[in-house]
């Protein structure tokens, strides 16, 4: 068993390495590249569509073993392949030709379309002293497709710098991969192979694609990891704790919180919220002075810090209470962090200056009548 797991992280991983130069080619031979602007920080004219590399690299793994398999779920692997296809095509043809996004949206229907229709679903879950809830069709239905839609866009917009995006999907898929370890459930043997997979296509990618990078994953890379990552959490944590939902929200904790964030920047500084900006995490922490290649291991760490309390949330919290008490203080931090960078605003920290005033006393001279 686990030696198919190796043997798949492995050909992916091959593939991956073998594929991205001549993807690269083909990006630059079709005009699929990436000219620096005032909002990007590379200098040079790069090729996209890396993620044709990753995609082709893991379903050519997964069929190289497939006569192997027995016991792994054939439609999970069919909804990622299929569904896959779908979003990587509309992602490598908006690398090239800078769709709409009413037709980058469409694609993603289509793609999240695919996966309810193999059966994948969000139809039930648990929540802190609130005991179990089944979903009916009409609501689960619709639910896993904003889930799948909202994923793909968030993991796409952290794509700002070399290796981030990549890099935070592998540990993405790291933890949900370590949890299906510790966790048994019936999908767990599709689960973990898809997630070696997956995991040794992004491994082989990174090599060429950390910083200073040779190719941009693009958006049919952002797009197909964020809905690979979406797709897997689905099958993996359908029925947990708090964490049918949870637990994927924790192991996306970096994209979700970034595109929360710009939400939130975009509405009190009343501008559309598809307009894009330069205040999303990687380039406040360029901003604050760290350098390309520091900032992208930061937000590596804080990925792998929201996996982790994921994977303790799942198995060793046992209590509602704790989970919330633990959930809370993430919450805490994560808030209090964002206003110290200024991802929100660069004035308005309300929570920041609530604890000044909490714990810093006032000077003698501050008393002084004036």
């Amino acid at each position: 068993m686990y030696g198919l797991y190796v043997l798949g992280f492995v050909v992916s991983c091959l593939f991956a390495l073998l594929l991205t130069p001549l993807v690269k080619r083909f990006a630059f031979w079709v005009g699929a590249i990436d000219k620096p602007n005032h909002r990007k920080v590379h200098t040079r004219i790069m090729a996209r569509m890396g993620g044709v590399a990753i995609f082709l690299a893991f379903v050519g793994a997964y069929f190289v073993i497939s006569p192997a398999l027995s016991d792994v779920n054939g439609n999970a692997a069919l909804a990622l392949v299929l569904g896959g296809f779908v979003i990587v095509l509309t992602g490598a043809l908006d690398d090239r030709f800078e769709l709409s996004p009413r037709w980058k949206v469409l694609g993603q229907l289509i793609a999240a379309i695919i996966v309810v229709a193999c059966g994948l679903k969000i139809n039930e879950f648990n929540v802190p002293f609130g005991g179990h809830f089944s979903l009916p069709d009409y609501v689960s239905m619709p639910l896993t497709v904003l889930w799948i839609v909202g994923v793909s866009n968030a993991v796409n917009l952290i794509d700002g710098l070399d290796g981030l995006s990549a890099g935070v999907s592998g540990i993405g898929t790291g933890t949900i991969l370590v949890l299906a370890l510790l966790t048994p459930f019936s999908d767990a043997f599709t689960v973990i192979l898809l997630c070696t997979i997956l995991l040794g296509s992004i491994s082989g990618f990174l090599f060429y694609n950390f910083h200073p990078a040779k190719i941009f994953m693009g958006d049919s890379g952002a797009l197909f990891l964020g809905f690979a990552l979406a797709t897997l959490s689905i099958l993996g944590f359908k029925v947990s704790v708090v964490l049918s939902l949870l637990t994927p929200i924790m192991i996306l904790g970096v994209p979700l919180s970034d595109t929360f964030f710009a939400i939130m920047r975009r509405f009190l500084n009343k501008k559309p919220i598809s307009e894009a900006d330069k205040n999303h995490l990687h380039h406040c922490l360029l901003q604050l002075g760290f350098s390309h290649r520091t900032t992208v291991l930061i937000i590596y760490g804080i990925a792998a810090m929201f996996g982790a309390v994921a994977v303790i949330l799942n198995n060793y919290t046992d209590s509602a209470w704790l989970t919330v008490l633990i959930v809370v203080i993430l919450l805490f931090v994560l808030v209090v962090g964002a206003e110290a960078i200024g991802i929100i605003s660069s004035s308005q920290k309300p929570v920041i200056r609530f604890l000044q005033k909490l714990f810093v006393k006032p000077s003698v001279n501050s008393r002084l009548p004036k």
